[in-house]
């Protein structure tokens, strides 16, 4: 920059690149804008999602960084961060149907998702069957000439149902559906695309980060083509992700693994206690072997079940809110898979629009509690868990 004015030189400060060494860790790429010195290798890098760098909605090299760990660690062929959860299931399920199309879903879905198939059976003449998700016979029975997604959940929110996985991919097996899978609750614990599944959904909000502190999605393809095709979609429908949040995403992920072992077991360790407790009508938790998925949950997370689990109060409604509300440790809070735990009371919090009948079709009681179990000592938990049973009886 010699010889130019000083205005100039503050617009233009040099761009130091590694020369011999290399970061440990991931570096913050926050600029937004790539320049490159041929036209010719700027058209190129609209061409897909593994292309040079050149503007952050189309990629980003923090992005990437978690996209690829993500890929390798679902055992995928390439990967889409998003800035949320829905973010991540939004450019799936727009970038992958089209109006007049057919879906199959499990009925306990995720709040969020079940908007959106609607929004999208309403807006764009998507049509949708909701299965219960327990027999791969119903897909047999549900699918049309137009089916074009199958849509699970690994374990669904908050019941803790397991989808055997496995059973309902073969069910679609050479017909040209794809099935995508919410596997939010289950990161490590369960590889979907080992079981034919071909695009993993995460709200990369909850355990990849686990620590409150961002927001974010990722979506995981087993073939090349689907990936791009969904790419190609994200570009217009921009929900891009945050080099910062990515960067946070991928420092989570390092400490995920003990995270979840240890959330998994505490989880276990209390869903045993609350199962004995006398205020306590029934626990839902797939290691417990009451659970209805119990022998499908060995087969498919046999290093546990995650740190999420279901509870519900003998006394109803009251009891569930009374017990949200005096819980001292643990924090009434919406979201899962934190360091610190959170609870909810679905009837009175995301449920509340729905009466005894509906909750109970969704599988929910009026006295069903969702716990998401941190990493504070179970002994702990358990004391402030049991303090608020008493107040709630």
């Amino acid at each position: 920059m010699t010889g130019h004015h000083p205005q100039t030189r503050a617009v233009h400060p040099p761009v130091i690149a590694p020369d011999g060494s290399r970061p440990l860790t991931v570096p913050i790429y926050q600029g937004h804008l790539f320049t490159f010195d041929a036209a010719d290798d700027l058209a190129a890098a609209f061409a897909g999602p593994d292309q040079a760098f050149f503007y952050a909605r189309m990629g980003n090299p923090t992005v990437r960084s978690l996209e690829r760990a993500v890929t390798e660690m679902e055992g995928g062929a390439g990967a889409l961060a998003t800035a949320s959860g829905m973010g991540a299931i939004n450019a799936v399920l727009m970038g992958l149907l089209r109006s007049g199309d057919h879906v199959i879903a499990q009925t306990a879905l995720y709040g969020g998702t079940y908007a959106l198939l609607q929004n999208l059976a309403e807006r764009w003449g998507v049509e949708v069957t909701f299965v219960p998700g327990d027999d791969p016979a119903e897909v047999h029975g549900a699918l049309r000439p137009t089916t074009r997604l199958l849509y699970l959940e690994t374990i669904a929110n908050p019941t803790t149902h397991v989808t055997d996985l496995p059973a309902f991919t073969e069910a679609v097996r050479g017909t040209d559906v794809l099935t995508v899978v919410d596997n939010t609750f289950a990161p490590l614990l369960c590889k979907p695309l080992d079981h034919g599944v071909d695009v993993v959904v995460h709200s990369a909000t909850k355990y990849f980060s686990g620590h409150g502190d961002i927001i974010g999605g990722v979506a995981v393809f087993a073939d090349p083509s689907v990936h791009h095709r969904v790419w190609k979609h994200a570009l217009e429908l921009g929900p891009t992700a945050d080099a910062f949040a990515a960067w946070l995403t991928v420092r989570g992920l390092a400490t995920m693994p003990m995270r979840v072992a240890r959330q998994s077991e505490s989880a276990l360790d209390l869903a045993r206690r609350l199962a004995a407790h006398p205020s306590v009508a029934r626990v839902h938790y797939p290691d417990l072997p009451d659970h209805p998925q119990h022998e499908v949950a060995r087969r498919l997370l046999p290093d546990g079940a995650g740190g999420v689990l279901a509870f519900e109060l003998a006394g109803g409604r009251e009891a569930g809110r009374v017990f949200s509300e005096t819980v001292e440790l643990i924090s009434l809070g919406p979201s899962l898979g934190n360091v610190a735990s959170l609870v909810m009371h679905p009837a009175s919090t995301s449920h509340r629009q729905m009466d005894a009948a509906t909750l109970a079709a969704a599988g929910i009681g009026e006295g069903t509690v969702r716990l998401s179990v941190g990493l504070e000592h179970p002994d702990d938990l358990w004391a402030d868990i049991e303090q608020a049973l008493r107040k709630a009886t």
